[in-house]
């Protein structure tokens, strides 16, 4: 009797020890595929949310015998295939000869003329919105302009990006990365904006070396 009584809790303990280890497999199991589930989401989102980048050019600055680009306008548009782009949630990796930093957009300023504007800010207005869902793009037929100050950019010691400079990186993240690559600032024989060479923005799986870049 004992022996049986002995036998009978050592079994309900191994069931108990079971039932614990398999709570936690399965709750360990729940987590693994709400992780799984996110990082896909995630990496959809890399390669579907994204921009193009429809034209680009700057506009000219001329003074003191001198001539610079003092802002970039980048008109930008909704990838195909690509899912909703928030602006808001933007960020922009400016890299020059002299300059590397990050942009986030600036959603309450006047413009690229605002005082208020700081270094590490982009701003942007809608060009094309028929449904007024700035500063989301959510449609093929939505165009929004993308500006950036680089005479703050570039700090406050440098009135601009001179005409010939290159700007080697431009990025453009929503959720992914895409890139504009190898921008080069001609400047006009006339005053007035003059447009840049341009390239559409892909999604960015390598870190290639364009040739002329300066490093």
């Amino acid at each position: 009797g004992q022996v049986g009584i002995g036998t009978l809790i050592v079994f309900i303990a191994m069931v108990l020890v079971a039932a614990i280890a398999a709570g936690v497999l399965v709750n360990t199991a729940g987590f693994l595929q709400a992780t799984a589930e996110d990082a896909g989401q995630e990496s959809v989102n890399k390669v579907t949310n994204r921009v193009d980048v429809v034209s680009t050019h700057g506009m000219v600055n001329q003074s003191g015998g001198s001539t610079t680009i003092d802002t970039l306008n980048l008109t930008v548009r909704m990838a195909a295939g690509s899912g909703s782009v928030d602006i808001n949630s933007t960020t922009i990796k400016y890299l020059s000869g002299s300059t590397a930093r990050t942009l986030v957009h600036n959603n309450t300023s006047t413009g690229v003329a605002d005082p208020n504007l700081t270094n590490n800010e982009f701003v942007s207005e809608p060009l094309d919105d028929d449904d007024t869902s700035y500063p989301v793009l959510n449609s093929q037929a939505d165009r929004f302009e993308v500006r950036i100050n680089t005479s703050v950019v570039e700090g406050t010691d440098v009135n601009g990006t001179s005409t010939g400079d290159t700007v080697k990186r431009l990025f453009e993240r929503s959720r992914g990365i895409c890139s504009v690559s190898y921008k080069r600032a001609y400047g006009p024989r006339t005053s007035g904006p003059r447009p840049l060479q341009s390239r559409r923005c892909r999604p960015r799986t390598d870190r290639p070396t364009y040739p002329g870049s300066r490093r």
